[in-house]
C-alpha cells in the first residue's frame, strides 16, 4: 500500500513491527528516534531518570542537552542547576551545549541532528521545527525523555496526515511567518488539530529553509503534532553550503562524538551523498486525511491577536487603528535567524526606534549572532536603539529581562502570544513578522513598512477520511469501568498550558505537589483553587491544554484532586503528558457543547452541584437522564493509568 513521507520515516525507525507489516496512520508503534533534546528541563529529567533505578544512558549519542531557557537568571541556584546538568552530561557522555550557545531547536538544526530523513524529538513543544529540513521532528514529554535515556524507545501513535500543497510564490516582504500565521487563523477550528503535516507542491520550492522553519515551527501553534517539508534542491543546497562553512569553521566547541577523522560527526560529504541517494518521498498515491490548497500569491502581511494565535488581521487593516505599542521582539526559535534580521534591519535602514518602545534582540544562536554582525544587520539594530539580549529563549517563555507589564502592548515575531505567557496576564501581546515588528517599533503603533492591497488569501481544504470510534472497550484489570463526580466548567476553548500553569514555575524544579496544586488555572482563573474540590471532573473546552510540552499543566490538576478532564478535543502533547502520568483525559465534544448551552460562558468556571457517570466500556457519558459519547479509553491507555503512568510501566520493563 502506498505510504506518505511521514509514513515511511517512522517505518525506519519504529522497532519491533510485526513482520511485514506496513506503517499507515493510527498505529501505535515503539519508536526509536535517532535524537531525543532537552534544555533547561534536562534537570527535571535527570531525576525522573534516576527515579527508574537506571545506571547508565541506554545510547549516550541519543540525548542531546541544550540550556536555553532561564539563561539570564545568574542566581546561584540555577547556575548550580545548570553545573548539576553540565556535570550529568559529562558523566553520561552526552552532547552538551551550554547557555548562551543558542536556542536548543536552532543548535539541533545547525548541527545536523535534525538530520533530513530521520525521526527526532524534543521535549518541547516546538519541535515540528525539525521538519523545514524534512526531518520528522515531534515533541514528547519529560517522561518520554527519561524513557528514552533508559531503554532507547518511546510509544508513539502515527497520527491522521494532512497534505498542504502551496502553489505560487511569496510576493516581496512577504514572510515565511505571514504564511503560517494566516494558516492559523484561516484554519482556526482545530481542522489540523493532532494531525501531522506534509508540505508539498510547486510553491514551496520558492521558499528558504529560513521560511521552511519559520512555518514548521508554528504548525505547533496550529495544533498540528510535526510540520514537514520535503526533502528538495532547497535543502540540498543548505546542506552543501553548511557542510562548506563546518570545513571552513572548523570542529571546536562540537562535542566529544567525534569520529576520529577531523569530520563533523553528522554534517559531511558522506552523510550528505547518503542522504541524496536516500531521501524518502511520499508515493504518489498516499492517502491522506485531508488536502489543504494554499495560493502563497495570494498571501499578505498578517498579525495575529490580540492574545490568541489563531485570530488574524491583515497589517493594511491593523494599522488604521494605530493600536499603540510599549514593546518589540525580535526573540525565539521561529524568528532570529539571519534573514530575519536582515529583514528587521532593512526596515530600520538608519531610523531610531520610537522613544516610546523598547525593541529587544536576541539571536538564535550565537552563530547567527555572528552572522548578523558579519553582514552588518546586527549593528544597524543596536544602533536603531535594541536591546540586545543572550542567545535564547526569553520573553518569550515570560523569564529574563524585557517581560510585559500591567496594561503594555507589545508586538513580537515570537510564536505565542497567550495571555500571561509573556509577562503580566493584564498586557495584550500580538505576533507578526520580523519587518513589521521593525516598522511598528519605529512609529510606535502596529504598521508595516509597506503598504499591500486587502486581498484575502486563496485556500480551499477537502476531506476524505474520518476515523470510526469503536462502540464497545474491553476494560482492563484494575481500570474502572464507570467513574462519577461533580461537574467543574471551564468554557474556554483553546485554554493553553500557560493558563492551566504559568510559564514562570515551569522550571522550578523543587516545586511539591501542593505547590503546584495552589498555582493551577492561576492564569485563566485565580478563583478556580477555591472553586474546585478534591474528586471533581473537570470539564473543558476544545483543544484544551494547547501550547507547551510541560507536564505540570497535567500534574498540577492531578494534585488538586481532579478525577479527570473531559474536553471537546485536546492537544495531543498535554494528552500525552496526562497519561504519562497516570491522569486521565477523555473527549466527548458533543457533551462541551450541550454545556455550553446550558451554561452559557459568562463564567470562567462553574462548579455543579450534580453528578456526570463516565462509562468506559460503552464509551458514553451519562448526565440529566441524556446520554453522550465519549472517545474510547484504549488498553494502552488504561495499562498507563493502572500503573499509574509511563515512569512505573518502565520501572517494570527495566527490571523485567
Amino acid at each position: 500500500m502506498p505510504q506518505t513521507m511521514i509514513e515511511k520515516i517512522v517505518q525506519n525507525y519504529a522497532v519491533n513491527l510485526p513482520m511485514h507489516h506496513e506503517v499507515h496512520a493510527g498505529d501505535y508503534v515503539t519508536i526509536q528516534p535517532r535524537h531525543v533534546m532537552t534544555h533547561d528541563n534536562t534537570g527535571a529529567v535527570i531525576k525522573k531518570f534516576k527515579e527508574l533505578g537506571v545506571p547508565k544512558i541506554k545510547n549516550p549519542r541519543q540525548p542531546v542537552f541544550a540550556l536555553d531557557h532561564n539563561i539570564q537568571d545568574t542566581s546561584e541556584e540555577n547556575l548550580r542547576k545548570y553545573q548539576r546538568i553540565s556535570d550529568f552530561a559529562k558523566e553520561m557522555g552526552v552532547d552538551f551545549y551550554p547557555a548562551g550557545r543558542g536556542i536548543g531547536h536552532q543548535i539541533m538544526c545547525e548541527e545536523g541532528y535534525a538530520f533530513p530523513g530521520s525521526f527526532v524529538v524534543a521535549s518541547d513543544s516546538h519541535s515540528n521545527m525539525y521538519g523545514g529540513l524534512g526531518c520528522l521532528g515531534t515533541p514528547v514529554v519529560r517522561t518520554d525523555a527519561a524513557s528514552i535515556w533508559a531503554t532507547g524507545t518511546t510509544w508513539w501513535q502515527v497520527p491522521p496526515i494532512v497534505q498542504v500543497v502551496f502553489t505560487g510564490s511569496l510576493l516581496p516582504g512577504v514572510t515565511g511567518k505571514d504564511v503560517i500565521i494566516t494558516l492559523c487563523g484561516l484554519y482556526n477550528r482545530d481542522e489540523v488539530l493532532n494531525h501531522a503535516i506534509e508540505f508539498c507542491g510547486d510553491g514551496v520550492r520558492t521558499l528558504s529553509i529560513d521560511q521552511r522553519l519559520a512555518i514548521a515551527n508554528m504548525t505547533t501553534e496550529w495544533g498540528a503534532l510535526v510540520g514537514l517539508f520535503p526533502i528538495d534542491d532547497v535543502t540540498f543546497d543548505w546542506l552543501e553550503k553548511r557542510v562548506q562553512f563546518i570545513q571552513q569553521r572548523g570542529l571546536e566547541g562540537v562535542p566529544s562524538d567525534i569520529d576520529g577523522n577531523g569530520q563533523h560527526p553528522r554534517l559531511n560529504p558522506q552523510t550528505l551523498q547518503h542522504i541524496q541517494l536516500t531521501a524518502p518521498t511520499a508515493d504518489p498515491d498516499a492517502q491522506y486525511a485531508k488536502r489543504i490548497e494554499f495560493d502563497l500569491s495570494t498571501v499578505r502581511p498578517y498579525v495575529s491577536g490580540p492574545n490568541h494565535v489563531k485570530t488574524m488581521q491583515s497589517v493594511t487593516d491593523i494599522e488604521k487603528q494605530k493600536i499603540k505599542i510599549h514593546k518589540a521582539y525580535l526573540v525565539s526559535c521561529v524568528n532570529s535567524r539571519v534573514e530575519d534580521i536582515a529583514a528587521a534591519a532593512e526596515v530600520v535602514n538608519g531610523k531610531r526606534f520610537s522613544s516610546e518602545v523598547k525593541f529587544y534582540i536576541s539571536a538564535a544562536s550565537r552563530e547567527v549572532q555572528e552572522e548578523s554582525k558579519r553582514r552588518g544587520d546586527w549593528q544597524k539594530l543596536i544602533q536603531a536603539g535594541a536591546i540586545e539580549l543572550p542567545p535564547g529563549c526569553g520573553p518569550c517563555i515570560g523569564l529574563g529581562e524585557g517581560l510585559l507589564e500591567d496594561n503594555e502592548v507589545g508586538i513580537s515575531a515570537t510564536n505565542r502570544n497567550f495571555k500571561g505567557r509573556m509577562g503580566s496576564p493584564k498586557a495584550i501581546a500580538y505576533l507578526a513578522s520580523p519587518a513589521v515588528v521593525a516598522a511598528s517599533a519605529i512609529h510606535g503603533y502596529i504598521c508595516g513598512p509597506v503598504s499591500f492591497d486587502s486581498q484575502l488569501p486563496k485556500s480551499s481544504m477537502f476531506e476524505f477520511s474520518r476515523p470510526s470510534i469503536a462502540s464497545k472497550v474491553e476494560i482492563v484489570d484494575g481500570f474502572p469501568e464507570t467513574v462519577t463526580g461533580n461537574i467543574v466548567f471551564c468554557h474556554q476553548d483553546n485554554l493553553n498550558t500557560d493558563g492551566i500553569y504559568p510559564g514562570k514555575y515551569t522550571y522550578k524544579d523543587d516545586m511539591t505537589p501542593e505547590e503546584q496544586a495552589e498555582v493551577v488555572m492561576e492564569n485563566y482563573d485565580p478563583n478556580f483553587r477555591h472553586i474546585v474540590q478534591k474528586g471533581d471532573i473537570l470539564v473543558g473546552g476544545f483543544n484544551f491544554g494547547t501550547g507547551s510540552s510541560r507536564e505540570q499543566a497535567a500534574t498540577a490538576l492531578k494534585y488538586r484532586g481532579i478525577q479527570l478532564v473531559v474536553a471537546g478535543s485536546f492537544n495531543q502533547t498535554y494528552q500525552r503528558n496526562a497519561l504519562n502520568n497516570g491522569f486521565l483525559v477523555v473527549e466527548s465534544p458533543d457533551f462541551v457543547k450541550f454545556l455550553k448551552q446550558q451554561l452559557g460562558t459568562d463564567q470562567l468556571t462553574i462548579r455543579l452541584e450534580e453528578e456526570i457517570s463516565i462509562h468506559f466500556a460503552s464509551s458514553t457519558i451519562t448526565f440529566r437522564d441524556q446520554s453522550f459519547s465519549i472517545g474510547p479509553v484504549g488498553t494502552s491507555a488504561q495499562e498507563l493509568i493502572v500503573v499509574g503512568g509511563l515512569e512505573n510501566w518502565i520501572r517494570k520493563k527495566v527490571h523485567a
